[in-house]
C-alpha cells in the first residue's frame, strides 16, 4: 500500500503546488480509469495484469518499509472487488483500453509515467475494500454503456 500512496503523491503534489488545474491530472486519471477497469475483468492481459500488480507493490512497499524504518507492513488491507461487468461492459473497457494505449502511443515521456502511475494506482486501490465500495456504482455505469453501445448498432433502440 505505501508504494501506492508514493504513486499517488508524486502525482498529486506537483498539481497542488502548481496551478491546480486539473488538466494536469489527466494523464494519471486516464492510467487509474483504466486500473479500476482492469480490476473489473476476471480473466484476460488486463485482469492478470492489473490481479499482479497488488501484489508486486505490496511485495515492494512491505521491502521498502523494512529497509528504511525496521519495520514491515504487519496487517494487510481488506479486500474488496469491483464486479459484475457484462459481455457489454466488456466492450466498453475494451475500448478504454485501446484509447489508453493509442494515447500513450503519443503521449511524451512524463505522461507516460503518470499514465503507468495511474495504471498502478488504479489496479491497486481498486481492490481494497474502502475504494471498492466508494467504486460499486462504476461496474454498472460501464455495463450500461456499453448496453447503449449495443442497442445503438441494434437500431437506436436504446438510445431513443
Amino acid at each position: 500500500m505505501v508504494i501506492n500512496l508514493v504513486i499517488a503523491f508524486a502525482n498529486l503534489r506537483p498539481w497542488w503546488k502548481g496551478s491546480r488545474d486539473l488538466k494536469l491530472l489527466v494523464p494519471w486519471g486516464e492510467g487509474l480509469l483504466l486500473g479500476a477497469f482492469g480490476t473489473m475483468c476476471v480473466g484476460g492481459i488486463l485482469g492478470w495484469l492489473t490481479g499482479c500488480a497488488p501484489t508486486v507493490t505490496n511485495g515492494a512497499g512491505d521491502h521498502s518499509l523494512k529497509a528504511v524504518t525496521g519495520q514491515g507492513n504487519s496487517s494487510p488491507l481488506a479486500h474488496g472487488a469491483l464486479q459484475g461487468l457484462t459481455p457489454n461492459g466488456a466492450i466498453v473497457v475494451f475500448l478504454g483500453t485501446v484509447a489508453f494505449c493509442l494515447i500513450w502511443k503519443s503521449a511524451g515521456k512524463a505522461d507516460k509515467k503518470r499514465m503507468t502511475g495511474g495504471l498502478v494506482n488504479g489496479s491497486c486501490l481498486c481492490v481494497t475494500a474502502g475504494i471498492a465500495s466508494l467504486l460499486n456504482w462504476l461496474p454498472g455505469l460501464v455495463n450500461q454503456g456499453g448496453d447503449q453501445i449495443v442497442s445503438a448498432f441494434n437500431g437506436l433502440g436504446g438510445l431513443l
